[in-house]
């Protein structure tokens, strides 16, 4: 628990400055209001989040800490992702600091709700399924997750990410970041659910009856 609690007040500040610093310096200035907005909007429910865990479930906090993925298929779909979302987080500094696009004030102030709701969402997940672990893999005492959001669809936790994902960029100040950010929600996020699903099939006890039981995966009535 130390070891643990030691490790999260050291990432989470680190974490902080070096997405501050990227920011600040792709736009060559500190007065970069969207970005510092944005860092507090995005940190500040983790840090509630984190908080929670631990008192409740330090275990969660442990499996969504594991970085390393097993499934071959999912580090493909990681790598592209991940190249995708770097390239997403330099483009609304430039755009900034050139002046490439001009986001409303308003709309800049409506992306930040959105993100923190689809976080919300998100929260309403791991509370659910503390299984929820950041790699696809299957771990001990693991079981079927159906109710709360997992009774409406099979991938909740996603239906959350996606809005932050695609209106990140907003928030930012930068209609041109919203680029990059596109192949990741339409594209890779539908790679790894479909992927995570095999896994799940082959390897989680009871997980086909769920989907048979709950159709939808990340839309009810579409997908």
């Amino acid at each position: 628990m130390k070891k643990l609690k030691r490790k999260i007040y050291i990432l989470f500040p680190l974490a902080f400055l070096l997405l501050a610093s990227i920011f600040m310096l792709t736009a060559g200035s500190l007065k970069y209001w969207q970005a510092w907005l944005f860092c507090v909007v995005i940190f500040a429910p983790v840090f509630f989040v984190v908080s929670y865990f631990l008192k409740r479930s330090p275990e969660f906090l442990e499996r969504r800490m594991k970085f390393k993925e097993k499934e071959i298929e999912q580090k493909k779909i990681i790598k592209i992702s991940n190249l995708a979302f770097f390239i997403g987080i330099l483009i609304p500094g430039f755009d900034y600091r050139f002046g490439w696009s001009v986001v409303p004030v308003w709309l800049v102030l409506i992306s930040d709700v959105i993100i923190l709701a689809g976080y919300f969402l998100v929260f309403l997940v791991f509370k659910e399924n503390v299984f929820a672990g950041r790699t696809i893999e299957i771990f001990k005492g693991q079981k079927v997750i159906n109710t709360g959001p997992y009774a409406v669809i099979r991938h909740p936790m996603y239906a959350g990410v996606i809005p932050m994902y695609l209106f990140m960029p907003l928030a930012l100040g930068s209609f041109w970041a919203v680029i990059p950010f596109i192949p990741v929600v339409f594209i890779i996020i539908v790679l790894r659910i479909l992927n995570e699903e095999e896994v799940l099939k082959r390897d989680l006890p009871g997980y086909v009856g769920y989907c048979k039981k709950v159709r939808y995966r990340l839309i009810p009535f579409v997908w």
